[in-house]
């Protein structure tokens, strides 16, 4: 048994959907192995702020912080 709760995140499904676009976009690009590389690095690099802005969002949600403990997680 388990219980799924969503909640909300400080960017848009948007947001997110552009910043993967980018990145797969720049994949297939023309270019010296080092320059592909750093935009790989770069573009890891911003959709990984994505999930640690949910995560630490998800740590300030109250509500469902007092469900945890409620629930005895």
């Amino acid at each position: 048994n388990f219980v799924m709760k969503m909640y909300s995140v400080p960017y848009t499904l948007d947001d997110l959907k552009k910043e993967f676009q980018a990145f797969f976009h720049f994949s297939f690009e023309q270019g010296s192995f080092l320059e592909r590389f750093i935009k790989a690095y770069q573009g890891i690099k911003r959709i990984t702020k994505f999930g640690v802005s949910s995560c630490g969002h998800l740590l300030q949600n109250k509500e469902l912080i007092r469900y945890l403990e409620e629930s005895k997680f």
